[in-house]
């Protein structure tokens, strides 16, 4: 039996695709818009984000993201 307690679930989602400019984050085209996935913790997310934003590196335009679900579903939680 283990004596750490589980850890707590924080959603991500990491989502990305070409933007209209490098100034903002607004999507090009919706319809293209590449959901990865969501993830149980900022550790896998980010390593997800790091594969799809280094597959892309040619492309200046192309932008990946992570956004952070479990903020937007409790956002009274402590720490908001």
């Amino acid at each position: 039996m283990s004596d750490q307690a589980p850890q707590k679930q924080l959603l991500h989602l990491v989502l990305g695709g070409e933007l209209t400019n490098l100034d903002g984050v607004e999507f090009k085209d919706l319809s293209k818009v590449d959901i990865v996935g969501v993830y149980p913790n900022y550790a896998t997310a980010y390593a997800a984000w790091r594969a799809k934003a280094q597959q892309t590196v040619d492309n200046a335009q192309m932008r990946y993201f992570i956004v952070h679900l479990h903020r937007l579903l409790d956002p009274e939680a402590p720490g908001r």
